[in-house]
């Protein structure tokens, strides 16, 4: 955003202030929607430009009729050329301007006089995305002031509100970034300071995406104000996410096609007991579109699945034979051959033979791989696997698997995903779906993703089955490894949320999930 916004200004000509004057306009819109002329604000602004964002858009307000206080924070000597035009500008039109000092009273003991107002609107334009460090000192003082008079002190970890129901807190729009949280990780820099409203300029920031960052964020607003999407191919990017416009671009169903036009899935899946994980991605897989949808199991599962799915093709394989009978390893390879897609791991457990299996698809396919659940444990307790890891793989653990495959914390890992799926994506050649609450998709090239739909509801068990189903369902419609993932991510997140809508966040199940692919993909198949 730093580059977008140095060749706006010094290669295509757009003055920063004309800049500064949108993002001021679009601050002040949406402290209009919140609240009505007359109505008290509160504008803390740093001596970045940021904070004269802030201080212009403080001056707006006020002649929109609001009551308008605008408190500086920071040094005053390293104030941005713009922040002084904009705090002179703001000062020629009687705009009320105090510097905030360290601590909440005065010498008689008294609140400084901007605490003692009860504010409709907190307008947070502190830092935005230049922050690098933890927050000390002042600063810290003063977003431990602000959150205590938007949201109640914290107690444990949690909200306690001071004001009495009936009295309304005041909302809080945080300008670009909220205070204190990373744009690049979405970490907490030592403390933040919670929003109602995020408006940010021009593209969203990478932080406002990855939690933390994203639950401090509140409802996140994308406000045009003059970065072009010239100055975004000049200057690069980080990640991309998608939206529903984008589903256009998923591959259409020929009007001429057959079930043998739209790819066939196999589905190397679940143990003795274990039918479910290989029921729900075969469901998935043909709610996506697939042609034809087989499953190979144990011979327990076979009536069991043929129940369930009777239009899945079930086929079994003897697992005490696999590692003993060259018979049972070439009907594996038969198999792999009759497939145009493969997924591997749901449901498998972790017997011995497991191992031998997994090895036997990995060396012997030559088609995608979605590999998955068990398999990628299986992997994970057998490091020599990943030599068999190839571009026509792709991975989807969560974090705890992801833990397992590369030997680090998950912690380490929920510091910064977009790093640590590009870095595997990387060193193994594969395409890395690192699932959570805002998954990750990166391939060998660098390309990532950052996924934005879905919810909680769809923390239940098989909701990853039903996500590996939905990429091997998009790739076997023809869609490329890193497409495939993103999109399916995506559609599965949408998915859920639909699912969510009928069933509700609770008692939400997979299968729901898995049947609403359908009501989503009504409106782009």
């Amino acid at each position: 955003m730093k580059l977008v916004d140095q060749d706006t200004i010094n290669r295509i000509g757009i003055p920063s202030l004309v800049l500064m004057e949108r993002a001021a306009l679009a601050i002040a819109d949406e402290v209009c929607e919140s609240c009505e002329a007359g109505s008290c604000v509160l504008l803390a602004c740093g001596t970045g430009n940021n904070g004269a964002d802030g201080i212009a858009a403080g001056r707006i307000l006020r002649g929109r009729g609001y009551r308008v206080t605008v408190l500086l924070a920071g040094n005053p000597e390293r104030a941005t050329v713009e922040h002084v035009q904009q705090q002179k500008i703001a000062e020629t039109l009687g705009v009320t301007m105090v510097w905030h000092t360290a601590g909440t009273q005065n010498r008689d003991g008294e609140s400084v006089p901007w605490l003692k107002t009860r504010y409709d609107v907190i307008v947070d334009a502190l830092f935005g995305i230049g922050l690098t460090r933890d927050l000390e000192g002042d600063y810290r003082d003063l977003i431990v002031t602000l959150t205590d008079m938007a949201w109640g002190r914290m107690d444990g970890g949690e909200r306690q509100e001071t004001l009495r129901e009936k009295e309304r807190r005041p909302r809080v729009i945080a300008v670009d970034m909220p205070s204190g949280i990373s744009s690049e990780t979405g970490a907490v820099m030592g403390i933040a300071l919670l929003a109602d409203v995020t408006v940010t300029f021009g593209f969203l920031k990478t932080g406002l995406l990855l939690y933390p960052g994203r639950s401090y964020a509140g409802e996140v607003k994308t406000a045009d104000v003059g970065f072009s999407d010239v100055s975004l191919s000049y200057s690069g990017y980080d990640c991309r996410t998608l939206t529903r416009e984008d589903r256009k671009h998923l591959p259409k169903r020929r009007a001429d096609g057959n079930k043998g036009s739209f790819g066939k899935v196999l589905v190397i899946a679940g143990c003795r007991g274990m039918s479910g994980a290989g029921y729900l991605s075969a469901l998935a897989a043909y709610r996506t579109g697939a042609g034809l949808v087989k499953v190979l199991t144990v011979p327990e599962n076979r009536m069991i699945l043929q129940t369930q799915l009777p239009e899945a093709i079930v086929s079994v394989y003897d697992p005490d034979k696999l590692s003993q009978d060259e018979e049972a390893k070439t009907l594996i390879e038969q198999q792999c051959d009759w497939a145009d897609v493969i997924v591997l791991g749901p449901g498998l457990g972790q017997e011995s033979y497991v191992e031998y299996l997994t090895e036997t698809v990995l060396s012997y396919a030559y088609v995608p791989i979605v590999l998955d659940a068990d398999g990628l444990n299986t992997v994970a307790a057998n490091p020599y696997l990943m030599r068999y890891f190839t571009e026509n793989i792709v991975i989807t653990p969560h974090m705890g698997e992801m833990a397992r495959l590369c030997s680090r914390p998950v912690a380490e890992l929920k510091a910064d995903p977009v790093c640590a799926a590009r870095e595997y994506s990387s060193r193994y050649g594969v395409v890395c779906v690192m699932k959570d609450a805002a998954t990750v998709i990166a391939d060998k090239d660098g390309n990532t993703y950052v996924n934005t739909s879905g919810s909680s509801a769809m923390a239940k068990g098989g909701s990853g089955d039903v996500l590996t189903g939905v990429i091997a369902g998009l790739l076997a419609r023809g869609m490329d490894l890193s497409e495939a993932a993103a999109y399916g991510v995506y559609l599965h997140g949408l998915a859920g949320e639909k699912a969510a809508e009928g069933s509700g966040t609770d008692c939400l199940l997979a299968h729901d999930i898995a049947d609403a692919i359908l009501t989503e993909g009504s409106t782009w198949r």
